[in-house]
């Protein structure tokens, strides 16, 4: 007995070692969150902004999901000059969609983009053929993802606040649909993830390499994307949008990830397997980050989001151990991580649409699935993509 009590001490300090530090971390993270920028209002445009925006949608076989994202696009107001869907040769109809849109608003262009290099993966390069293609009267390049719906207003309220706050980038989190049980009980847990790993939306990190970004709705300066050559420094990442804004960042302009929950929603994926494996490979963000940091991260994931709810159930199954100094202080860490979770709940629920989502009640109890988050990312990270959104890649 004696034996398995020192085992069971010394495990829980081993486990305090790892977790102490990491909790730190997060909650100076965490601390910055009253000092962030509050979530972006839809606004009128204002006469300046005339012609002021290029509008750039990649799409392949998107003909189930990009209609609101069209209608969408065409109740912004005359700061949007034009809005270039570069499609990769789609069979399912996307480009009839887009023609149709066209008959309705002439902003509308459609163009294919060149072959697919061997260097580049498909949507940075649409991306960067929607780049070239643009207008150089435009002053704002904005790309925006297919799955995305934005609100009348989007595009005026991006552009009056990157203005007013000196931004040569910023991009926005959206407000996630929800329609399923499994993706209710899972996508939080993934979100949380990178909550947990970077600082709040509405905080400008000075850091390059932790800089945030969304290409669902990805607004940069024209004449910062021809500085730094399009989307040539992402060509080959499966994470571009934050690939590109950390070495935009790295160059001394000024980067920021706001929160657009009351600008913008999406529906990214059907289902939590579909969720898994779509959002769930390209969460470890290790195209855009070096090695060590990957590493850093896996080990405050583990630490404060994997292992708390596994630790607090081993100890009440075990409850022999409870007399144990070293064991009741890490029980008390994880039970106070866990409340801290669940209290994130409240935090980003505005960040979900679940109106309409079967057994959305699941989402409160999305913690549980939170060692399972933590395993895709580490899934991920040691894995390079084959295959993405309908296209396959060499294993060069």
């Amino acid at each position: 007995m004696d034996n398995a009590l020192t085992a069971a001490s010394a495990l829980a300090l081993l486990l305090l070692i790892i977790q102490v530090p990491a909790t730190a971390i997060l909650l100076s993270r965490l601390f910055k969150g009253p000092r962030r920028l509050s979530p972006i209002q839809p606004q009128q445009p204002t006469p300046e902004l005339l012609g002021n925006v290029s509008v750039v949608v990649p799409t392949l076989n998107e003909a189930l999901r990009i209609s609101p994202l069209l209608a969408g696009l065409s109740r912004q107001s005359y700061e949007v000059r034009e809005v270039i869907v570069v499609d990769s040769k789609s069979q399912d109809g996307t480009p009839d969609l887009v023609k149709a849109a066209q008959q309705q608003d002439p902003r509308f262009r459609l163009i294919n983009d060149d072959p697919l290099p061997s260097n580049w993966v498909g949507r940075p390069w649409a991306l960067h053929n929607g780049f070239l293609y643009s207008s150089e009267d435009s002053q704002w390049f904005l790309g925006m993802d297919a799955d995305t719906q934005p609100h009348p207003g989007l595009v005026a309220s991006l552009v009056k606040i990157a203005q007013s706050q000196e931004y040569d980038l910023v991009s926005l989190s959206p407000q996630f649909i929800l329609q399923y049980p499994g993706e209710c009980l899972l996508q939080p847990a993934l979100l949380m993830t990178l909550l947990y790993r970077f600082d709040p939306a509405g905080i400008t990190t000075d850091q390059p390499e932790r800089v945030m970004a969304n290409g669902q709705c990805f607004l940069c300066r024209r004449s910062v994307l021809a500085a730094v050559g399009g989307y040539s420094s992402a060509s080959s990442s499966f994470c571009d949008d934050v690939t590109l804004a950390r070495h935009i960042a790295a160059q001394g302009f000024k980067v920021g990830f706001l929160d657009g929950a009351k600008v913008l929603k999406v529906r990214m994926y059907e289902g939590a397997l579909e969720t898994w494996k779509e959002w769930g490979r390209s969460l470890d963000l290790k195209d855009a980050s070096p090695r060590a940091q990957i590493w850093g991260d896996l080990w405050l994931l583990s630490a404060v989001q994997g292992l708390p709810l596994l630790i607090v159930t081993g100890y009440l199954l075990i409850g022999s151990w409870q007399l144990l100094l070293p064991v009741k202080l890490l029980l008390g860490l994880n039970v106070c991580l866990l409340v801290i979770r669940f209290a994130m709940l409240l935090a980003i629920a505005p960040s979900y649409d679940r109106q309409n989502a079967k057994a959305g009640w699941l989402f409160w109890l999305s913690p549980l699935a939170d060692a399972l988050a933590v395993l895709r990312i580490f899934l991920s990270a040691f894995r390079t993509p084959r295959e993405w959104r309908g296209r396959t890649y060499s294993k060069e």
